[in-house]
Formats: C-alpha cells, sequence, structure tokens
C-alpha cells in the first residue's frame, strides 16, 4: 500500500504529534509498506535560520530506510510536488486535518483517513472559519480519535484509538536510583500550567516539605518563569534543563519518583505521562481532559488549576511506595499503546477507508 501521510510539524521539530507521526511512518515502513510524508517542517532545527512564510514553496526532501520499508520526506512541496504526491498514493493519512495539504483531494479521488489529536477551536475555545471548514470536510473522510473526548468533541463518527509510544526507549530501569523527586515535560506557554507546579512547591515550602522538581521543556515562557521561581525563593529546588528527547529524555525520567503536568488546557490525550509511567514515574495530572481515560487507574488526580490540590497530593504521593500490583496494572494499560499494536490498528483503517 502507498501511504501519504500529512503532518503539519514532524520530525525533527520537537512535540507529541511529531513523534507520532514518526512512530507511524516508520511502522508503516516495517509492515511493508511506502510510505511518503508531507510536512511543513525543514529539516534543519537550526535557531538561527529563518521561518519561511506558508506562502513559500520551498521544498526540502530527505529519506530513511525505516527498518525493512523506505520512508521519504518532503518538506513543504509545491503544489504541483503535493498534487503528484496524492497521484501516486493508494490512501491520503492525515495526522491532525490540514487544510493546506487537502486541496488535491478536489481533483483527486483517494480515501481519506484523518486522525484527531486535538479540538478543532482555536486556543481560547471559540470557532473560526477555518475550524468550520474543517468540520464540514470531515464529513467525507474516515475518522480517528485519540480519545474519547475528541469523539465526542467532533460531531461525526469516529474510531477511537489512543496514540501510541516509543516503548523501545520509554521503558523502566530497574537498576536505576530514583534521586529526584518531580519532572515537568512540556512547552513553556501559559497552557501548560508549570506556574501551578511552581506554586505548589512553595506551598510545600512553607509546610517544611522540600521536594526537588526537574522542569523539561523550551518555550516563550522560559525566562518568565525561571524569575517566578527566583521569586518564590525555588532556585535551590527547580532546575530547568530545557528541552530533552528520546534516551536522554528516557534516562531521565528514570532519576524521577514523580512526572507532574499540571495542564490548564483540556489535553487530549497526555503523552508525555505516558511515557513517565512507562519510565516508572507516577503520574500527578489535573482532573480534566483525557489524562484519566489514557492512564486509567495509573492517574493520580489533583483539582484542575488549584495549586493546594496539587501541593496536598503531591505531599502524599511522595510518602507513598507503590506495589507490584501497581506496576503489572501499569503495564496492563501501556501494552494497549505500544507502536506496533497501534500501528497495526491504524492499517487495518486505512485498508478499509
Amino acid at each position: 500500500m502507498k501511504i501519504l501521510l500529512s503532518s503539519h510539524f514532524f520530525h525533527p521539530s520537537i512535540g507529541g504529534i511529531e513523534q507520532v507521526s514518526l512512530i507511524l511512518a516508520r511502522e508503516f515502513c516495517a509492515a511493508g509498506h511506502e510510505v511518503r510524508v508531507v510536512t511543513t517542517t525543514r529539516r534543519s532545527r537550526d535557531p538561527t535560520r529563518p521561518r519561511p512564510s506558508f506562502s513559500s514553496s520551498i521544498e526540502d526532501e530527505d529519506e530513511d530506510d525505516a527498518r525493512s520499508g523506505r520512508l521519504q520526506v518532503i518538506r513543504r512541496p509545491s503544489p504541483l510536488r503535493l498534487w503528484q504526491t496524492v497521484r501516486w498514493s493508494d490512501v491520503v493519512f492525515h495526522n491532525n486535518i490540514s487544510l493546506r495539504f487537502a486541496w488535491p483531494l478536489l481533483t483527486i479521488r483517494r480515501p481519506w483517513v484523518v486522525a484527531h489529536h486535538t479540538w478543532l477551536t482555536r486556543t481560547d475555545g471559540s470557532t473560526g472559519w477555518r475550524d468550520r471548514l474543517k468540520r464540514s470536510a470531515l464529513r467525507f473522510a474516515t475518522n480517528i480519535s485519540v480519545s474519547q473526548q475528541i469523539a465526542e468533541h467532533l460531531g461525526v463518527p469516529s474510531i477511537v484509538t489512543g496514540n501510541p509510544y516509543r516503548d523501545e526507549i520509554f521503558r523502566r530501569d530497574p537498576e536505576c536510583i530514583r534521586d529526584r523527586d518531580l519532572v515537568f515535560v512540556g512547552r513553556l506557554v501559559s497552557d501548560k500550567g508549570l506556574d501551578f507546579l511552581l506554586e505548589a512547591v512553595s506551598l510545600l515550602q512553607k509546610r517544611a516539605v522540600i521536594v526537588t522538581a526537574s522542569v523539561v521543556g523550551e518555550g516563550p515562557l522560559f525566562s518568565v518563569l525561571q524569575r517566578v521561581s527566583k521569586d518564590l525563593r525555588l532556585e535551590s529546588q527547580i532546575k530547568f534543563l530545557g528541552a530533552k528527547t528520546g534516551h536522554e529524555l528516557a534516562a531521565l525520567l528514570n532519576r524521577h519518583r514523580a512526572i507532574v503536568l499540571p495542564s490548564r488546557w483540556q489535553e487530549p490525550f497526555g503523552l508525555a505521562a505516558l511515557e513517565g509511567i512507562a519510565c516508572g514515574c507516577k503520574a500527578i495530572v489535573p482532573d480534566s481532559g483525557a489524562f484519566r481515560e489514557t492512564l486509567g487507574a495509573c492517574a493520580i488526580l489533583f483539582e484542575h488549576e488549584n495549586a493546594v490540590s496539587l501541593a496536598d497530593v503531591i505531599e502524599v504521593t511522595l510518602t507513598q511506595k507503590l506495589d507490584a500490583d501497581y506496576w503489572k496494572q501499569a503495564e496492563r494499560q501501556l501494552s494497549q499503546y505500544e507502536a506496533k499494536r497501534v500501528a497495526a490498528r491504524y492499517l487495518e483503517i486505512l485498508k478499509t477507508a
């Protein structure tokens, strides 16, 4: 099968959708299929290079053997190159719907499958004309939702299939010494709620409960949050480590006792929490979004946007020792998100679309 995979952002960009798209593309190739990825992400992550405008048509291609198959990545394709690639394909798969990459389907008839990883709204929750156009177009696609909450939001029939994680990288190391308390992983933006974690650590400090936290990620609020940490006199407890990925991130997670993701946003899945549990961390998450659905009984919940509740849960969680039954339960939860298993479910959908 010739699969055209559309992923607005893709490797080497860092983020959940980028990782999921790369996992699926490689697993599709490993299963013997030909895959071409179209994306707006350039090959280089050099921050000194200017970011091209969306109106440009600069092409940049690279290939990856992807084990037994062939993966071709077409970066920022011209309209002609995109049209030719759609013609080449047997099925068009959008990992998040992209109007930029969907237009050739107006003239070329191909099965169209769309996986939905987020809400079809603006960042403030309102619905814009692009969102309405996307919703209208979904009637002509086979739809996949990464959680039941996304499925209920879409308003069209969809198949619920969770995201894969890199199970060959993110795994628990029983020999590792967990000498650190908390770890946060995510972009340093308001939606991710790191300020709630800083406030909770400060509240615990006032109770004479001293905990340490590692902050993994980059973003526009990096310097602002560092200043907040300093103002709260937490410099000795909070370490800002920048972005980490792959084996380096997995090794870091294995040194921590709990991962904390205090998101303001209604998270549609929670991939970072899943990776944390896979590396032996307890997962402290808000009672909102799809965290409970993704993590099952492994989710340790606090009240959404409540720093006092978060502080209380952290204090209790760090004093509890989890038994073997918990980790058996975690393994069962993780097994449904193994890369090969999730990719197989996607391939069945692509074949019958």
